[in-house]
């Protein structure tokens, strides 16, 4: 269910891929600006992606119709989700007169826009960096302490070293009857 401050919305029906995949691209955009979703989708390496894409340019027309005074720049994913569809029953023949059953799974893809009411991202970056403060401080020593811990310090007993690991030598004892390596 679309919540009522939508902007404007797009379904895509009958997408012939499982809801679980469709989810997993769905997710990086939820929230997002358009901007950034569309190009997040652009360089997805799922074969679903680019009809999503397809789908936030709907939505985002769909935002024009609707109101002609729209700022694109100020929309953004406000909600994303993806419901299962009906799935299409297949028999595969398998050995010795049986039959394996294959589900082709669909889904249905469902986005809302809505329209931010403050500026663009980089403009809050920007007021944000300068109200930093004693905030600023503390997480930079926090910054400090991470590089000190991810930097080296005492190896963890039973594991090698960082020099070792990346000469490809292991701990020394190997599973399989106690010698050690060459």
């Amino acid at each position: 269910m679309l919540p009522p401050d939508v902007v404007s919305s797009a379904t895509l029906r009958y997408l012939g891929t499982s809801a679980q995949k469709a989810r997993l691209v769905v997710d990086l955009i939820r929230g997002r600006d358009v901007g950034e979703a569309l190009s997040t989708l652009r360089f997805t390496k799922k074969a679903v992606a680019s009809e999503i894409a397809g789908l936030l340019d709907s939505a985002v027309a769909n935002a024009h119709q609707k109101r002609q005074d729209v700022d694109v720049d100020r929309l953004f994913v406000r909600t994303a989700f993806v419901d299962g569809g009906p799935s299409m029953k297949r028999i595969q023949p398998a050995p010795m007169g049986r039959a394996f059953r294959i589900l082709k799974r669909m889904c249905h893809v469902t986005i809302g826009l809505g329209e931010r009411q403050e500026a663009a991202p980089a403009a809050r970056r920007a007021a944000g960096a300068g109200a930093k403060g004693a905030a600023g401080a503390a997480s930079g020593a926090r910054a400090a302490r991470a590089r000190r811990v991810a930097g080296g310090g005492a190896k963890a007993p039973g594991r090698p070293s960082a020099k070792a690991a990346a000469q490809g030598r292991g701990a020394g004892k190997s599973r399989s009857g106690g010698k050690d390596r060459a």
